[in-house]
């Protein structure tokens, strides 16, 4: 199984960086601070540390990045269901 979430850089450039299906991303933690950076293309052997206090306790390492920039609201997101439904035809098929 291929590790997600937070780990020690392993290059060093950052803090921490977010690895999804075992894959490094660009989403990096220098302390509390959030931001991003490119992900290394060097390769790394070994394995990889996870980050001290990662776990999420109350789910706010589930947010996206970008999370509070465009809130959305109940309406929204029946208006975003009904324009896909729309984009597909009007068919479940």
């Amino acid at each position: 199984m291929r590790p997600d979430g937070w780990f020690v850089d392993p290059l060093g450039r950052h803090g921490a960086r977010w690895f999804s299906g075992g894959r490094p991303t660009s989403l990096v933690r220098d302390g509390r601070q959030e931001s991003r950076g490119e992900p290394p293309r060097e390769t790394f052997d070994g394995p990889l540390v996870p980050l001290d206090g990662a776990e999420a306790e109350r789910g706010e390492d589930l947010l996206r990045a970008d999370h509070g920039e465009h809130p959305l609201h109940d309406d929204d997101y029946s208006r975003a269901a009904w324009d896909a439904f729309g984009a597909t035809g009007g068919s479940f098929t």
